[in-house]
């Protein structure tokens, strides 16, 4: 079994700063790459940032250049997103993707439950 678990999501006023988390625990023989996603009401669920294995950021949407930073501390497993100048449009549940090679199984992506973001005034 393998679990994410998502945290630092909550409600914060245009311009602020959050910093999401992604761990992931279980059965875990390697993590490849890690991404963070989002999806607002009303649209699909879009790639934010994604980071390979050699910790290296290897996508960042243009909406959020400038502004978030995908990171991943391989000691630990966990993957993060700082998150400053925040937007309106910035709301929405962000949710991390890890691809996962199990200790028994295939290699394959995994998702977090979800974490709201809201930024508002």
């Amino acid at each position: 079994q393998v679990q994410l678990v998502e945290s630092g999501g909550g409600l914060v006023q245009p311009g602020g700063s959050l910093r999401l988390s992604c761990a992931a625990s279980g059965s875990i023989l390697s993590i490849y790459t890690m991404g963070w996603y989002r999806q607002a009401p009303g649209k699909q669920r879009e790639l934010v940032a994604r980071i390979g294995d050699s910790a290296s950021a290897n996508y960042v949407a243009d909406s959020v250049k400038e502004r978030f930073t995908i990171s991943r501390d391989n000691t630990k497993n966990t993957m993060y997103l700082q998150m400053s100048g925040l937007k309106p449009e910035d709301t929405a549940v962000y949710y991390c993707n890890v691809e996962v090679l199990p200790i028994s199984g295939f290699r394959r992506g995994f998702w977090g439950q979800g974490t709201q973001v809201t930024v508002s005034s």
